[in-house]
């Protein structure tokens, strides 16, 4: 499915917001940036450093880990997703935007499945802001060719 500009920056601006609410939640994730508009523009690079994280590592870390994930029901996805959002503060500090993560617990883990949950909630309702709807009544197929009829007697 192709999306539309809308469909691309909403799931962005998503994962920007809680983000964003992840720092105001006081677990040890923080932006020092010191304007708003260094604060939005913190969380929306964070944001796609984090989306660029799940997108190239976690399938990695899945393949390497997938005994683990069976034997665990899942569980351990989010002990994986905390550990992307430190590997994405870490990224962060190299490249000099001011976003950290303190700790693994409860910063990273708490932190990965706060922004997971927002992101997902928000995401439905992106989607359902920008899926097509039908023009007009649905329309019924065509009825069927009439049967030939026979000359004759019926079958026996």
């Amino acid at each position: 499915m192709v999306r539309g500009p809308l469909g691309l920056l909403l799931p962005l601006a998503g994962s920007a917001l809680a983000v964003w609410l992840s720092t105001l939640l006081h677990i040890g994730i923080t932006t020092s940036a010191k304007s708003g508009w260094g604060t939005v523009g913190t969380v929306v690079l964070v944001a796609v450093i984090f989306g660029l994280v799940n997108l190239l590592v976690k399938p990695i870390a899945k393949l390497i880990g997938c005994g683990l994930y069976v034997l665990t029901l899942g569980l351990i996805a989010i002990v994986v997703n905390g550990l992307l959002l430190l590997l994405t503060s870490w990224i962060a500090g190299l490249l000099h935007i001011p976003f950290h993560v303190n700790s693994f617990w409860p910063a990273a883990v708490l932190g990965a499945l706060f922004i997971g949950i927002v992101s997902w909630a928000l995401n439905r309702v992106g989607d359902t802001l920008t899926k097509k709807r039908g023009g007009g009544p649905r329309r019924l197929p065509p009825p069927p060719p009439p049967r030939p009829q026979t000359s004759g007697g019926q079958w026996r």
